[in-house]
């Protein structure tokens, strides 16, 4: 398989990026950066002498080493992405405050509608972007990442965007600009929270076959969708079909990040994937006894005890 290397033509400038928490989509936002010359600096917990992307176009390797200490850093960067999943948010609170000044544009890579919340008190003043992520990267035993999809990030339409557009421009990685962003960012809301329910089965995507799975499915889904337009969300009625239609018409060994974490015994971000329908439906007077049920399980499942 090849390697692809930086385009000796590239042009190389633009705002000075590190990239902090070099897991799937760190990696996937890293390669793609390297790809056109544009190397970013890698932060992390993990040693690691580079790192490796995997698409279906070769594989793309990003030089290191990981930098594992914030100390000693000289100057800040123009823009941080925050890789990190909401649960690793204290242990990447260091590198934050190493790397960001009161310009730097945080763009947060994360899951969830609170993301501005979670991380703005991390940073040092400067703009706190949150993102969309829509493109499957997984995170190989050895370290490595594999990519199923083409890139694409969905940004909101502020002025920190400019930046990240700068930063991505002419790589495999596209940006749009959301004049809606709330829209988008709850559609991808009630996604992550259907995949909650492979945590609960140990099952992959495989398990939407099932016509009661699907019931319950499109059942959740709805209850989202009333807390989501409740929050201003502009989403139709054939949102929650085609949410469980995309499961079910998915490679049945489709996994995702909440199912990858909890078969390691890792922390779940069930708190901004889902425990967020119940607390903002509660807030709107929604009732959420689907949510109701699944919160409970999904936090024991991650925090115990037993």
């Amino acid at each position: 398989m090849p390697i692809a290397t930086p385009d000796a033509g590239a042009e190389s400038a633009g705002p000075t990026v590190a990239v902090v928490g070099p897991g799937a989509i760190g990696t996937t936002i890293a390669a793609a950066l390297h790809e056109v010359g544009r190397t970013p600096m890698i932060c992390g917990r993990s040693p690691r002498d580079c790192l490796e992307l995997t698409g279906a176009d070769g594989r793309i390797v990003v030089p290191g080493p990981v930098r594992l200490d914030p100390a000693g850093l000289d100057g800040t960067f123009d823009l941080v992405f925050v890789a990190v999943k909401s649960t690793q948010l204290d242990s990447a609170a260091p590198w934050l405050s190493a790397l960001c000044g009161p310009r730097t544009v945080v763009c947060v890579l994360q899951n969830g509608v609170e993301q501005e919340a979670l991380v703005a008190p991390y940073a040092a003043g400067g703009p706190v972007l949150p993102s969309v992520v829509w493109f499957p990267a997984q995170r190989e035993p050895d370290g490595s990442v594999t990519l199923r999809g083409e890139p694409r990030i969905t940004v909101p339409d502020v002025p920190g965007a400019g930046v990240v557009l700068d930063a991505l421009r002419d790589t495999r990685c596209a940006v749009d600009v959301a004049q809606d962003f709330r829209s988008v960012a709850w559609r991808k809301l009630l996604q992550n929270a259907v995949a909650g329910l492979m945590v609960l089965t140990g099952r992959r995507a495989g398990m939407f076959a099932r016509p009661d799975v699907v019931e319950l499915a499109l059942g959740y889904s709805r209850e989202c969708l009333a807390v989501a337009r409740a929050e201003g969300a502009v989403l139709g009625d054939e949102v929650p079909q085609a949410i469980v239609d995309g499961f079910r018409n998915a490679p049945a060994d489709l996994g995702t990040s909440i199912l990858a974490d909890r078969q390691a015994g890792r922390p779940l971000e069930w708190d901004c994937r889902n425990a967020v329908v119940r607390r903002r439906g509660r807030a709107h007077g929604i009732p959420t006894p689907i949510s109701d049920l699944i919160v409970p399980l999904l936090a024991a499942a991650s925090d115990g005890p037993g």
